[in-house]
């Protein structure tokens, strides 16, 4: 049976092209919202730190109603660290919109997410966005994607897709590029002619593939997916079996069923084949699980995910200023907030380590693992985290495999001899060069992960904030040779107590500061980065002694250099092998791993 009234796709594209704008506008112009009703911008970014860095983290469920066919829509996320998010989602639709920028056309991630679409046979609408940029290039790009499509060996009929042209910030969709501009019914019709409506047995026993999981306190877990045959009904018995783990079978009843409106979730009695459902209730449900009907226990096959390719370890914070700022302190907290991320993060491994006090956590790349820094930090824990490190893998021969990735450039043409020399000295090859519009040339590398650990504050130096760098994961291929670490050594303090401006003062003339006066320091804190290849101790607490000749007025002289705040990820790009970053809900301290100044030149020998 098709369920024609029913039509299931997910937004799939590079980063900021524009998908989460684009289901802003569909929303909008379905009615989902009241004429006079005050609508945030990109509001399926619903996390702080969404918002905050216009980025989409998790993928989002929502619904529109047009022309009497509801439309299940998944917002996916763009960036290659939460890449799992997106391999998960196309399980639970029948097609894709492929979102592709007028004037960049195709970057890393388009054809990751591309890729991962035509594998599962999906038909693929294009959708050419922001067309009204002044320097935007439709013809181009078009192009450029059909050469895309060639290159992952799409088949016919996934080559005979759509092409819609759209602006969806002004909330227009147009099929050919003379037509006249007016709402988004194109990209509406299209996706009711093309993307095909969900089918299954309506008589056969009930089969949910779950492909995501929510959380939420009060009600615990939350499994969402789309019912595949059958039907599952509220209060019925149902049984939990796993494609890759067959020994998993678990009777459970069905508590609580709700369906997507808009961006509210309604609780409904039953739902169909081709509905997308959140189910409540059952609290040991896992990605990759079916919940079935007890007389048909068939699991659906699942794919695996891909696997982190970077690990950092969180500890509990020992330093001397440990526990002044945090709420969540202890190792038991730290295990616990660690372990309860695994319910919604595929792509994340938590192993414990030899010591009760350290944990060792995986992800996808720098971004994965500094969103779940961030996000715990706010929650008010306190700990410390440790240098990454790329996972190494072993060859059939038994040689040393390490994580490569793809690098995309776009540079100004005057910086482009810059990053070539640093990104080769860091083992990267460079595998094609070519000029982009507006003056900027377009460096295609092949790198290993470890060579852009700590690169991007120096890219960003190196280009005047005018580069633009995307990676993606390329596959393990085998070890390229030891890269040359920070070239710098870090300024030390060597005692407890407030840090001076006389003593900052002479401090400056070493290196760069990251503090200011008037901040808690301590034995072994680092407080700057020397101007030397090495380690400099140095007293920051150090005052002015006064004597019957000089008063203490005569400070106020003094002039300090504005210190340089490191973010987060500036920060942990920053640490070195020897180093920690102390992570409190107020504060970021870089410190030694071993603070006492004797202990640690005796290490180093």
């Amino acid at each position: 049976m098709k369920r024609e009234d029913v039509r299931n796709i997910a937004i799939i594209a590079h980063v900021d092209h524009g998908k989460t704008t684009l289901v802003d506008c569909l929303l909008k112009q379905s009615g989902v919202f009241r004429s006079n009703q005050v609508v945030e911008e990109r509001v399926m970014d619903s996390n702080d730190l969404e918002r905050e860095r216009g980025i989409t983290i998790l993928s989002k469920n929502t619904a529109v109603n047009y022309n009497g066919v509801k439309i299940n829509i998944i917002d996916t996320p763009g960036h290659a660290d939460f890449g799992g998010e997106v391999e998960r989602v196309l399980k639970m639709v029948n097609g894709v919109i492929l979102v592709v920028d007028a004037f960049e056309g195709p970057m890393p991630q388009t054809k990751f997410v591309l890729k991962k679409a035509l594998e599962l046979s999906l038909p693929v609408i294009v959708c050419i966005n922001k067309i009204d940029r002044p320097e935007a290039d439709p013809e181009r790009v078009i192009d450029q994607v059909l050469d895309l499509f060639i290159e992952l060996d799409a088949s016919e009929d996934q080559l005979d897709c759509p092409f819609v042209y759209a602006s969806a910030k002004a909330g227009i969709a147009i099929l050919e590029l003379s037509d006249s501009r007016e709402n988004m019914k194109p990209l509406f019709d299209t996706i009711l002619e093309y993307i095909p409506a969900p089918e299954g047995d309506p008589d056969a026993g009930a089969q949910v593939l779950i492909s995501t999981i929510d959380y939420n306190e009060y009600v615990g877990r939350i499994g969402c997916g789309k019912v595949d045959n059958g039907t599952i009904k509220v209060g019925q018995d149902a049984i939990i079996v796993n494609y890759h783990d067959p020994d998993k079978q678990r009777k459970v009843r069905i508590s609580k069923l709700y369906e997507y409106d808009g961006l509210k979730k309604v609780e409904v009695e039953s739902a169909t084949v081709g509905s997308i459902v959140a189910i409540s209730g059952i609290d040991d449900i896992h990605i990759g699980d079916t919940i079935c009907s007890v007389d048909a226990p068939n699991a659906i096959p699942f794919q695996k995910i891909s696997e982190p390719t970077l690990s950092m370890n969180f500890m509990v914070n020992d330093s001397p200023l440990a526990g002044q700022e945090g709420k969540w302190v202890t190792s038991r907290h730290l295990r616990e907030r660690l372990f309860r991320e695994l319910n919604t993060d595929v792509s994340l491994r938590v192993e414990e380590t030899d010591t009760t006090e350290a944990f060792k956590v995986s992800g996808r790349g720098e971004l994965h693992l500094s969103i779940l820094i961030e996000t715990m930090r706010r929650e008010g824990y306190e700990f410390a985290v440790s240098k990454a490190q790329v996972i190494f893998k072993q060859g059939e021969h038994g040689e040393k495999l390490e994580p490569m990735e793809r690098a995309i450039i776009d540079v100004p043409d005057e910086f482009s001899g810059s990053v070539i020399e640093k990104l080769s000295q860091r083992k990267g090859e460079l595998q094609g060069m070519s000029n982009a519009a507006g003056g900027y040339t377009r460096l295609d590398f092949l790198i290993p992960s470890r060579g852009l650990i700590g690169y991007r504050g120096e890219f960003l130096t190196d280009t005047k904030g005018n580069g633009i760098i995307n990676t993606i994961f390329e596959g393990y291929a085998p070890y390229k040779g030891d890269i040359a670490s920070r070239k710098q050594g870090s300024l030390i303090a060597f005692e407890d107590g407030i840090s001076v401006t006389y003593g900052l003062y002479n401090a400056q003339e070493r290196g760069v500061l990251f503090i200011g006066a008037g901040e808690k320091v301590y034995s072994g804190m680092v407080v700057g980065l020397s101007g030397k290849g090495e380690d400099i101790e140095l007293n920051v607490c150090k005052r002015k002694q006064m004597s019957n000749t000089r008063s203490s007025s005569a400070d106020e002289a003094l002039r300090l250099t504005p210190p340089r705040i490191l973010s987060l990820e500036q920060a942990l790009d920053f640490i070195d092998n020897d180093e920690l970053l102390e992570v409190t809900p107020t504060s970021l301290r870089i410190r030694k791993r071993i603070l006492d100044s004797t202990l640690r030149k005796r290490a180093n020998r």
